[in-house]
């Protein structure tokens, strides 16, 4: 089991930044990608950014330019730096992890962030 423990959400005015944070636990041996996926009241959950172990990132169209993923290996966190926000942001944020394609996903608890206008 991986265990995935996120810290960092809150309440921001449009334009201010947040930075979440996501602590991987646990048999977390081979985990390669780590990421952060968000979902809104009424929508599906989306795929925010990820990165790989060795450093490799993809982002959302819609954040591009504004959040940057990070990961720390030796201390297995990764970490969404998001600026800029706005309103359309607002969500429950969830870490996840996983092996590769097509391997088991795990799941953190999910942080909220709002975004006021």
């Amino acid at each position: 089991q991986v265990q995935l423990v996120e810290s960092g959400g809150g309440l921001v005015q449009a334009g201010g930044s947040l930075r979440l944070s996501c602590a991987a636990s646990g048999n977390i041996f081979s985990i390669n990608v780590m990421g952060w996926y968000r979902q809104a009241p009424g929508k599906q959950r989306e795929l925010v950014a990820a990165i790989t172990r060795g450093g490799s990132a993809n982002y959302a169209d819609s954040v591009k330019g504004r959040f940057t993923i990070s990961r720390d290996n030796a201390e297995n966190t990764v970490y969404l730096q998001m600026s800029s926000l706005n309103p359309e942001d607002t969500a429950v944020y969830y870490c996840n992890a996983h092996r590769g394609t097509g391997t088991r996903d795990y799941w953190g608890q999910g942080t909220q962030v709002t975004v006021s206008a």
